[in-house]
């Protein structure tokens, strides 16, 4: 994003911001950029003192917890059950895709992940997200979501800042939903990731889930909620969103793709 490419006033709000945050160096400097001020004032509705706050909180975070450093040894034992991963193709606009499977767990004591809870500039995962939890440590399923995202942030190509999410609610149920991971993930999510999802597809989502999605809904900015689609497999309407995102060819079966290839955490492991 070049400062030309900006009107006159919102840019003045991105270089409020960075005067008002100290000078950062190293790996911390690029959350400096106007690219990346710009999605926490927009995360903030361009409130320069809210996104002041957010972006130390955000800056602070990253000194502390280092997501940056998270190496796929640290959370290889999360991903064995494909419960989240970034897949092999990218929607047709060039944008990384991760894949969540709410009911992929090791076995029924395991904790899970969350049901979507999307923020327009923030991404909230919710139970569903982190639903297959192969440990029971919520500090595990967290790392290996923020080793997810982090990944799909370095594969964007240039002018794109955003992702798409693909969630299969195959086999999901109500022993699928967490609050203490939710309420986690929402918070990772929403105040250190502004702005980095396009769309969420969720995929044959069951009637149980909807009530939870219309507790969560007004929780949500409009913006957000919008990038939220419900996609039936039964209804050619609303596949129709998968075909205009995607190359069907690419996509898995489970999505109504061509793909009918299952997940293999040992090819999985040789693309990180």
């Amino acid at each position: 994003m070049s400062n030309s490419s900006l009107p006159e006033m919102e840019q003045a709000k991105i270089n409020e911001v960075r005067h008002l945050i100290e000078p950062q160096s190293g790996k911390l400097a690029v959350y400096c950029s106007d690219a990346s001020i710009s999605r926490y004032l927009r995360a903030r509705n361009w409130n320069v003192k809210k996104a002041v706050r957010m972006l130390k909180a955000t800056l602070k975070w990253r000194h502390d917890y280092k997501p940056e450093e998270i190496c796929w040894d640290d959370v290889a034992g999360e991903a064995e059950t494909g419960k989240i991963y970034k897949s092999n193709y990218t929607d047709r606009n060039g944008r990384p895709v991760l894949v969540m499977r709410p009911s992929c767990q090791v076995n029924s004591n395991a904790l899970k992940p969350p049901i979507l809870l999307l923020d327009d500039c923030n991404v909230h995962i919710s139970e569903s997200l982190i639903q297959s939890q192969n440990s029971k440590s919520i500090k595990g399923q967290i790392k290996y979501l923020v080793y997810c995202m982090e990944n799909a942030i370095l594969d964007l190509p240039p002018e794109q800042e955003q992702m798409i999410w693909l969630i299969d609610f195959q086999g999901f149920n109500l022993s699928h939903i967490s609050i203490k991971v939710t309420r986690e993930t929402a918070h990772v999510l929403q105040e250190h990731y502004p702005e980095r999802l396009g769309v969420a597809i969720l995929y044959n989502a069951p009637k149980i889930f909807q009530p939870f999605w219309m507790v969560a809904k007004p929780f949500l900015e409009p913006k957000t909620a919008n990038k939220v689609k419900f996609v039936c497999s039964d209804d050619p309407s609303t596949n129709k969103i998968m075909s205009e995102l995607f190359d069907m060819e690419m996509v898995e079966s489970a999505f109504g793709g061509k793909d009918d290839s299952d997940f293999s955490i040992t090819k999985y492991a040789e693309r990180r």
